[in-house]
């Protein structure tokens, strides 16, 4: 089943269980999801590759926001805000832990030949291709620092 498929079939039962907040996460995915497919450089079909890297832009939105309603003491709307991200983010495949990563960087870092922090790029286009979905770059990026002795 696809992306799409499977929102439209949350959206009806949050709608039969009037659940108000969860149906405002999964339309916005919908939205998402039809801009992207109708969009000039669509080609009526989405990626499940477009389809992982849209939905992480909506959870990094939504944590940003959240973020910034926090820091303006707007605890109800940070909380809107973090519970939208949690439903967008389910939709997402289970996340690398460091542990796992660690490893998976240590080969790519072998692969490339990598040794210093201006081996850097190399390791993190490299990492980002490989882990695509599997885990934030921001992490990644940190893992790389670390190994790289930075």
């Amino acid at each position: 089943m696809s992306l799409t498929e499977q929102i439209n079939q949350d959206i009806k039962k949050a709608m039969l269980s009037r659940e108000k907040e969860k149906l405002e996460a999964l339309r916005a995915i919908k939205s998402a999801l039809l801009l992207e497919i109708t969009s000039e450089g669509g080609k009526g079909e989405i990626t499940a590759e477009t389809e992982i890297k849209l939905l992480q832009k909506l959870v990094k939105q939504r944590r940003e926001a959240a973020g910034i309603y926090t820091e303006q003491n707007r605890a109800d709307l940070a909380f809107i805000e973090n519970f939208q991200a949690d439903i967008i983010s389910a939709y997402l495949p289970v996340q690398l832990s460091r542990e796992e990563l660690l490893p998976i960087l240590k080969d790519i870092m072998a692969e490339t030949g990598a040794n210093s922090i201006k081996d850097m790029g190399k390791v993190m286009s490299a990492a980002s291709a490989k882990l695509s979905g599997k885990a934030d770059n921001k992490t990644i990026s940190q893992l790389i620092k670390e190994l790289l002795g930075s």
